[in-house]
């Protein structure tokens, strides 16, 4: 299963398993510490997490796990597991993504719930969401996507089963010449067999490739996740770095903190060399709207800067931020220099980069743990660089990458499961999954807390507040308001 052209309408009761694990998880055996970690229950959470950490305050933690999302109610925290020289480690927010992967990665934590946790999303977050819909639109029930068939048909295969009805499993690509999607007078029409539209009532969304430029800011069809919470951080690392400088200020007093790279935004291509030399020559840059490990550069030497340099934009704002790489390499930040723990040693003795990807969800007791899985670099760590030195290969995680079609593949050799045997190489503890799991529910309420903001009180989107953060010409021709 790669790609769709069309529509297709999914009936009830048939869900295979086989169509939406990769086979390394679909036979795999979950990890213990996997399995207990996701049994916890908040107050536990909150209980051992407040016992390391005497400065928290009890109150505010719990608060915030139980925090109800308004627009950003699924999303996936990339995480790097990182040390100081001093040995102060920590879990470091790479970014939150809205509509994010991961339920092919994850063995069952229950071998007799073979949904997994996909039912889990649908169950918990999708099937409330829709609560008092039926009644205002008239439609049937949709999953639309741009990538990940693997994965979204299975959403739409447990959506029917749950929902007990059909759901259109409806492809909706950037830049498609005929798309199988429109909007009218904010309801979503789907293209059916027979070329005619029909309405749909909600939507399940996994289009990541700048939806905003074709899935509209205000409808009337429910969508998961709305294109708002893309805007305001699930797809813009520029409004993220802010939604996190901005709630950091209202946590920090109660000893809580999302921990992310030092981050310099608003910066334009012809300063960013002046930002790469504070850092100390090394720097990761972001084109703020990519995902999927596209628009991201990491830079250790002049070769790499010099590309980026030589490089043509479709966008005027990037943002720099600190480079995490082996000791001997990485920035000196205000926060001092962090290198990755990296991976257990193989028999050659060599460490790889390692991100942990967390996926949560809304629910009614608060935002709680779905699944996790993570990702190696390609190339080991190494401990010197060279003007030649490929930084990329060491340091990149990400497994999607772009065929020349234009359609997405991933890297399976390089996912690593929470099972038995792969986890074990990642030198994580349970309470290090609980601060990624703290770090992922900062992060994701920050976002939705920006969103919020973004509203007034008609319920319109306030487009000269979000010029103010994001005066960024290209993204903002982009943007389909209604």
């Amino acid at each position: 299963m790669t790609t769709l052209k069309s529509a297709v309408c999914v009936q009830p009761g048939n869900f295979e398993p086989h169509n939406h694990w990769y086979p390394k998880a679909l036979n795999a055996t979950i990890h213990p510490m996997i399995s207990f970690f996701l049994n916890l229950d908040t107050e536990r959470i909150i209980s051992r997490y407040v016992h390391l950490n005497p400065i928290v305050n009890t109150d505010k933690l719990r608060e915030i796990l139980q925090y109800k999302p308004k627009y950003f109610l699924w999303g996936g925290a990339d995480l790097l597991n990182v040390t100081s020289a001093e040995g102060k480690r920590q879990m470091v927010v790479i970014e939150n993504n809205s509509c994010p992967s991961g339920q092919k990665s994850m063995p069952l934590v229950d071998d007799n719930q073979e949904q997994g946790s996909y039912r889990l999303l649908v169950e918990r977050t999708f099937k409330p969401y829709l609560k008092g819909l039926r009644q205002s639109v008239k439609g049937g029930l949709a999953v639309i996507y741009d990538k990940n068939l693997m994965e979204v048909s299975g959403y739409a295969e447990v959506i029917a089963d749950v929902m007990n009805e059909e759901v259109h499993l409806v492809p909706f690509y950037n830049d498609a010449v005929e798309p199988s999607v429109k909007f009218v007078d904010g309801i979503m029409q789907i293209k059916n067999g027979e070329g005619g539209f029909i309405p749909i009532r909600a939507a399940f969304r996994y289009v990541t490739q700048k939806p905003w430029n074709r899935i509209p800011l205000h409808t009337k069809t429910r969508i998961l996740n709305p294109i708002i919470s893309c805007l305001c951080g699930g797809r813009n690392k520029m409004v993220a770095a802010k939604a996190y400088d901005i709630f950091n200020a209202e946590i920090e007093p109660h000893g809580l903190r999302i921990k992310i790279p030092e981050t310099i935004w608003d910066v334009r291509k012809n300063e960013v060399p002046l930002w790469v030399k504070k850092m100390g020559g090394q720097a990761v840059i972001k084109i703020p709207y990519s995902n999927a490990g596209q628009g991201v550069y990491t830079i250790v030497n002049k070769a790499e800067l010099d590309r980026f340099m030589d490089t043509e934009f479709d966008y005027d704002l990037f943002i720099v931020q600190s480079l995490i790489g082996n000791y001997e390499w990485s920035s000196s930040s205000s926060d001092g220099k962090f290198f990755h723990v990296g991976t257990i040693p193989n028999l050659k003795g060599e460490t790889y980069v390692a991100d942990v990807r967390m996926m949560v969800s809304a629910t009614l007791q608060g935002v709680r743990p779905l699944c996790t899985y993570a990702r190696r670099a390609e190339q080991p760590l190494a401990s010197k660089i060279a003007d030649s030195t490929n930084s990329w290969k060491m340091l990149g995680t990400n497994l999607s990458y772009k065929n020349e079609d234009g359609s997405w593949n991933s890297d399976v050799n390089r996912l690593t499961l929470m099972d038995r045997r792969d986890f074990n190489k990642l030198g994580l503890g349970l309470d290090d999954l609980i601060e990624g799991y703290i770090q992922t529910v900062l992060s994701m309420v920050a976002i939705d807390k920006m969103a919020q903001t973004m509203v007034n009180k008609q319920g319109k989107f306030r487009m000269k507040l979000f010029r103010s953060l994001n005066n960024d010409d290209g993204l903002i021709d982009e943007i389909m308001v209604d």
